[in-house]
C-alpha cells in the first residue's frame, strides 16, 4: 500500500476549509496507514508524515480495570507504574533517561478498558522506540523491590488524586451506585486493601495473562519509512511468544428500573455539587454518535442550553458540564453542577432535568445540529495534527472496534445526526429510572472548628 502523507499545514487547512463548508460537505482529511498482523499476533499499524522529523510510538494493551477480578482491583493502573521499573536489558529509570536525553518525552495512561504506553522521539531515535517498548514486553522486571515502590507509589497517587480532594469519594461512589457488574463498578485506581494483598506471584500472572503481543496493537506514527520500520518491529516483537487469549469480560449491565440515589458530606469541598448519571450504550452502539450531539447541545460552550438556562439565566449553578464517558461497554453519561453559593442542590437538579425534558420535547433547533457538526470537525481536525493523537487514535480504532478506518468516519458520521436522533435518545435513556444521582454537600463545620 502506497502512504501518502497528511501533513500538519494540511491539516490545518482542512480545519479551516471545513468549518466554512456548507453543511452538505462534512468529508474531513484522510489518514493513510498500513496495517499488518504479525505471526505472534500482534498488529502493527503505520502512518507516514514528514512534516517534522519525529515519530510517535504507542502500545495498546487490550487490558484495563475492568479485567481485574474482586479482591485484586487496580492491578491495571499498577502495571502502568510497573511498566517503567525496568525489564532484562533496561535498569530501573533508564527507560525514562534514555527518552528524555534524546529530546523525547513519554508516558503511560489507563482507564477501564485500556493501558497504553507512548513516546514521542527524533525520528534518528526509531530504534531506541521499538527496542525500549519490545523488552519490556518480553522480559519486565517483576520483583518484590519494583512491586512494592510501585504499590507506595500508585497508593500516594490514590492519596492526592482521590482520597484528599474534593469531590474525590463523589467521582468514585457514583460508578460504584450506577453500576451493577463488578467490572466497570470499582475505581481504576482500586482500593488500598485490594494494593496491600497483591503479590509477586499475582503481578507475574497478570503480566503473561494481559501483556502478551496477541493482546496489543502496536501504532508508530510520523516521520518513517513504512517498510523498514515494519522489518524493524519484526525483528524486535516477533520473537515475543503469544499467550492464551485473555478470558473474555462479561459486560453485560441489568437494565435499571428505579432512580439510585445518595447523598454525601464531603470535608474539603467548599460548595454542593449535583452530579447525574445516566445509563447509555456501548460505544460501539450505533446510538453512541446522537449521544454525544447531545452532549454538545446541552453543555458545550456559552451558547449550550445548560449554560443559557442554568448558569446566566437562572443563576443556579457556577458551571454544568456534560457527556458520556469513554466505556467501551456499557456507558454512562455524566451531567455535573457546581452549585452556586447561596442556591440549593434541589433547584439545580430540577433546572438540569426540566432541561433534557426540554431536548425530547423538542424542538431543536438547526443551529444547534450545525454547532454540533462544527464541533466535532474542529475537535477531530485538531486532533489529527499530532503524531502521538493519530497513533492512539489508530490503535483505539483498531483494539476498540476491530475497524482503524474508524478514524476517517468520525465527521461523517456526526453529520448523519439529526434532531430526530437527539430526541429519540434522550428518550429512550435520559429517564427517571435509568439515572443514578449523587447530592455532594459541603461537610458543616464542628463544633470548636475540629
Amino acid at each position: 500500500m502506497t502512504v501518502s502523507p497528511w501533513t500538519a499545514a494540511a491539516l490545518a487547512a482542512a480545519l479551516v476549509s471545513t468549518l466554512a463548508a456548507a453543511p452538505a460537505a462534512q468529508t474531513g482529511p484522510t489518514i493513510k496507514f498500513t496495517e499488518t498482523k504479525l505471526a505472534n499476533g500482534l498488529r502493527v499499524i503505520l502512518s507516514e508524515d514528514h512534516t517534522a522529523p519525529v515519530y510517535s510510538i504507542v502500545v495498546h494493551y487490550n487490558v484495563g480495570s475492568r479485567d481485574e477480578r474482586q479482591g485484586r482491583t487496580g492491578f491495571a493502573h499498577l502495571f502502568e507504574h510497573m511498566m517503567f521499573k525496568g525489564s532484562e536489558n533496561v535498569g530501573p529509570g533508564e527507560h525514562f533517561m534514555l527518552i528524555f536525553n534524546t529530546g523525547g518525552n513519554m508516558n503511560g495512561t489507563t482507564n477501564k478498558d485500556r493501558t497504553l504506553y507512548f513516546e514521542t522521539l527524533p525520528s534518528n531515535q526509531l530504534d531506541l522506540g521499538i527496542f525500549l517498548e519490545a523488552d519490556r514486553m518480553r522480559s519486565l522486571a517483576i520483583t518484590k523491590e519494583n512491586l512494592d515502590n510501585q504499590r507506595n507509589a500508585v497508593q500516594e497517587e490514590r492519596r492526592q488524586g482521590l482520597d484528599n480532594q474534593p469531590y474525590g469519594r463523589t467521582d468514585e461512589v457514583i460508578d460504584e451506585l450506577a453500576y451493577d457488574n463488578p467490572a466497570y463498578e470499582h475505581s481504576v485506581i482500586g482500593s488500598m486493601a485490594d494494593l496491600n494483598a497483591a503479590s509477586v506471584e499475582d503481578v507475574a500472572a497478570f503480566f503473561k495473562t494481559y501483556y502478551a503481543p496477541n493482546n496489543a496493537v502496536l501504532a508508530i506514527v510520523g516521520d518513517i519509512d513504512p517498510k523498514v520500520t515494519l522489518e524493524k518491529v519484526r525483528k524486535a516483537f516477533e520473537p515475543i511468544p503469544a499467550q492464551p487469549a485473555p478470558p473474555k469480560v462479561d459486560m453485560t449491565e441489568p437494565k435499571q428500573t428505579a432512580e439510585r440515589r445518595l447523598s454525601l458530606d464531603d470535608p474539603l469541598a467548599r460548595l454542593a455539587r449535583v452530579d447525574i448519571a445516566f445509563k447509555v450504550p456501548p460505544r460501539t452502539s450505533e446510538d453512541d454518535d446522537a449521544v454525544r450531539v447531545l452532549g454538545t447541545i446541552l453543555s458545550n460552550g456559552r451558547s449550550s442550553r445548560f449554560f443559557q438556562k442554568v448558569v446566566r439565566e437562572q443563576q443556579l449553578a457556577a458551571n454544568v458540564t456534560a457527556g458520556r464517558d469513554s466505556a467501551v461497554g456499557p456507558g454512562l453519561f455524566f451531567v455535573t453542577a457546581t452549585v452556586a453559593p447561596g442556591k440549593t442542590a434541589a433547584a439545580v437538579e430540577a433546572a438540569v432535568l426540566a432541561e433534557i425534558e426540554r431536548v425530547k420535547a423538542g424542538p431543536i433547533e438547526d443551529w444547534e445540529i450545525e454547532k454540533a457538526r462544527n464541533n466535532s470537525k474542529r475537535t477531530v481536525v485538531g486532533g489529527l495534527t499530532s503524531s502521538l493523537n493519530r497513533g492512539t487514535q489508530l490503535a483505539e480504532f483498531a483494539s476498540i472496534f476491530n475497524d482503524t478506518a474508524r478514524i476517517n468516519q468520525r465527521i461523517d458520521r456526526i453529520a448523519r445526526v439529526t434532531a430526530a436522533d437527539v430526541q429519540r435518545v434522550a428518550a429512550a435513556y435520559f429517564t427517571a429510572e435509568n439515572r443514578t444521582v449523587v447530592i455532594t454537600q459541603p461537610k458543616p463545620a464542628t463544633k470548636g472548628g475540629q
